[in-house]
């Protein structure tokens, strides 16, 4: 117990390590955390870190997922569900069937275990991809796409991977029953998400406790993604449900105060998980080197190789069929959605790369089959699985701002941001205004004196003077709004040395000071993020 704790201390430490100098090199800290993690498992003398699958599908896999759906839009992912759905169910089978056709007729594998193979490896993983998009300001259009395949692919690739594990072990695939099964896990975990994401709210509107939420919200995702995971689906589909659905109804029915706590929280939680999980997937270097000393590594190296060029390059022959097709044959599609230029089916193409859960399933795969012989080929498949891991993560990885670059897509998104922020000033200053008239009924109604309105009134116009600064682009306006922000800053220090200075002298007490330096930590903050944002 005591080594497992220093061995995750230890963990900790590196990826500490490893982030600060990923900013450092503008690098997706996912790539240096696997190279890592590599070089650690390959130190003689330092402890085997195990990878064990049941921790990264029933353990990691369900935060993950949960909260990068309740972060998408649902009104985006809707619009966008036509190519979300060509690459997360459409993609991830055809990269499946030709990975499969290649490690038969190419490696020599048998057609069900060349299933295995292409399933596990079908499914890229969006968290590197999406950290350069979100960087390099890509269109808005395309990081949504990219989120939404990450949220569904893993569906559609855990759903075939149970049927070809499957196959293997029995020898005897139907085509008509994987179809029909399929479909029925696609409708059931549609509607069981519906149903806890309905119940998790109302419970938690019910409650009105910010602990008690929050340790609501954490256990969401486990409760959606584990019934239909245990009973032979994938659960990923079942939490993206939820997910969506409570971020489309969660406004209403969630506090203040949870949300505020809550993000801070969720963000912690899956950036802990992602580079512990990412490092940890480096550390199987040692594992996968002892199980294949079987293999020449002359046979090894085509084999890989050939296993990566057909996962990238299957990518790259679904994506501009799929993107420009529908549009040929339905001029609905094309009048309502005109065709992008060429740039973004390569955009998206490129961004290929596989992840933690192609690794997970690889391990999940059974030592023997059912009539107890050792499963086929199973320490080549993982071998492959990690050789695509580290080709597209670290090769495509490398290589996207440079391919972003020469595409002309960097900052293609600028003006996308602007029309975005225009838009929030729009919706802050309606808001403002909507409070104001409110006010005056108030006054009205509740025959509140001058000393109480007063106040009020010049705080909403203060308001409203400083969202017509930030938002007109006056010439000058940069200037004064960055001097008012410095100001405020300031502002904020002295108030922060004299709360300090009353509380070590003893005339303030610890949970008043704690409020006090809230209510300035969230004042810094919106200043922070607007100042970001612009």
């Amino acid at each position: 117990m005591v080594s497992t704790i220093q061995i995750l201390v230890l963990l900790l430490v590196v990826i500490a390590a490893v982030a600060f100098v990923a900013v450092r090199l503008k690098i997706p800290p996912a790539i240096l955390l696997v190279l890592t993690g590599v070089v650690l498992a390959l130190v003689p003398g330092l402890p085997a870190v195990a990878l064990a699958p049941e921790f990264v599908l029933l353990l990691v896999l369900p935060p993950v997922v949960y909260a990068s759906a309740v972060a998408m839009s649902w009104r985006e992912f809707r619009f966008n569900l036509r190519p979300i759905s060509l690459l997360a169910v459409g993609c991830v089978v055809f990269t499946t069937l030709t990975v499969a056709a290649a490690a038969h007729y190419l490696l020599g594998l048998s057609w069900p275990v060349g299933f295995v193979l292409g399933a596990i490896v079908s499914p890229p993983d969006a968290v590197a991809p999406l950290s350069v998009a979100r960087r390099m300001q890509l269109p808005r259009r395309l990081v949504v796409i990219l989120e939404g395949e990450g949220l569904a692919n893993d569906a559609t690739a855990l759903i075939l991977y149970r049927f070809a594990v499957a196959a293997v072990g029995t020898g005897s695939f139907s085509l008509g029953n994987a179809v029909a099964m399929f479909a029925a896990i696609i409708v059931g975990e549609f509607l069981w998400g519906i149903g806890v994401g309905w119940a998790m709210l109302r419970l938690r509107s019910w409650v009105r406790d910010t602990r008690i939420e929050i340790l609501l919200s954490l256990l969401t995702p486990f409760l959606a993604y584990w019934p239909p995971a245990l009973l032979g689906g994938s659960g990923v589909l079942a939490t993206v449900t939820t997910g969506l659905y409570i971020s489309w109804n969660g406004l209403k029915l969630i506090s203040a105060a949870t949300r505020l706590q809550g993000i801070f929280f969720w963000d912690f939680l899956i950036y802990l998980i992602e580079g512990l999980v990412f490092l940890i997937t480096g550390l199987q270097a040692r594992a996968l080197i002892e199980g294949i000393r079987g293999y020449s590594i002359s046979e090894l190296a085509v084999s890989a190789a050939i296993v990566c060029a057909v996962v990238i390059v299957a990518r790259f022959v679904w994506m501009y069929p799929a993107t420009y097709l529908p549009r040929r044959l339905i001029p609905a599609i094309e009048r309502r959605d005109p065709s992008p230029p060429w740039q973004w089916p390569f955009a998206l193409a490129f961004t290929g790369i596989r992840g933690i859960v192609s690794l997970a399933a690889a391990l999940a795969i059974p030592f023997a089959i059912e009539s107890g012989a050792p499963f086929p080929e199973r320490n080549l498949i993982l071998f492959l699985t990690f050789s695509v891991i580290l080709v597209t993560l670290v090769g495509q990885g490398l290589m996207l701002p440079a391919v972003i670059r020469a595409l002309g897509l960097a900052n293609a998104g600028r003006r996308e941001h602007h029309a975005d922020r225009a838009e929030e000033f729009v919706a802050r200053r309606e808001a403002v205004e909507a409070a104001g008239r409110h006010l005056d009924e108030l006054v009205t109604e509740l025959q509140l004196p001058e000393d109480i309105s007063r106040p009020l009134r010049a705080n909403h116009r203060d308001r409203l003077k400083q969202i017509e600064q930030r938002s007109d682009g006056a010439p000058g306006g940069n200037k004064l709004i960055e001097l008012h922000d410095q100001v405020e800053f300031r502002l904020i220090a002295a108030e922060r040395r004299r709360i300090n200075d009353l509380y070590r002298s003893g005339k303030l007490k610890d949970e008043a000071r704690r409020r006090i330096e809230r209510e300035l930590d969230l004042r810094e903050a919106d200043i922070a993020n607007q100042r970001e944002e612009e």
